[in-house]
């Protein structure tokens, strides 16, 4: 696998709603630009999704994925990992850890590590995955504070 990136955003919103947004997978089409479907394939006895699967189109990427999900108990850390390789992907890990700032604000740190199918010069990479973390960011940042 490549190496990972990392990006932090702060909302302004508790915790709880910043992992309740990301959490309802079947929303994501509503306020992700890419997403086109998203359908939650498992569930764990809890409620929250363990397998999700995915069909994305940012116009030169286009692709579908399974993600498997877990997370802590308090729902501070929500990690994922790619089921099996899809048309672009080898390898997918990431997670999002959501920590409570103390004043009415989150932090949601993104970390995301992806190991494509087709060849790509590492720093087109780890621009491509800067740039899919900030809109990422930006829009959960824009879904929660706009639904707040």
């Amino acid at each position: 696998m490549a190496d990972s990136s990392t990006q932090s955003i702060v909302i302004a919103a508790s915790p709880e709603r910043v992992a309740a947004v990301i959490c309802d997978f079947a929303s994501y089409p509503e306020w992700t630009d890419a997403m086109k479907r998203v359908e939650v394939i498992e569930e764990y006895e809890d409620g929250y999704a363990s397998q999700v699967r995915f069909v994305l189109d940012a116009g030169v990427i286009a692709d579908e994925y399974t993600l498997a999900y877990e997370y802590t108990e308090d729902i501070s850390r929500i990690e994922w990992r790619l089921v099996g390789p899809s048309k672009m992907q080898k390898a997918q890990i990431g997670s999002y850890d959501i920590a409570d700032n103390g004043d009415g604000t989150t932090t949601v740190t993104y970390t995301l590590e992806v190991e494509l199918s087709v060849g790509m010069l590492g720093m087109f990479r780890r621009k491509a995955e800067k740039m899919i973390m900030d809109t990422a960011l930006k829009q959960l940042k824009r879904r929660v504070e706009g639904a707040s």
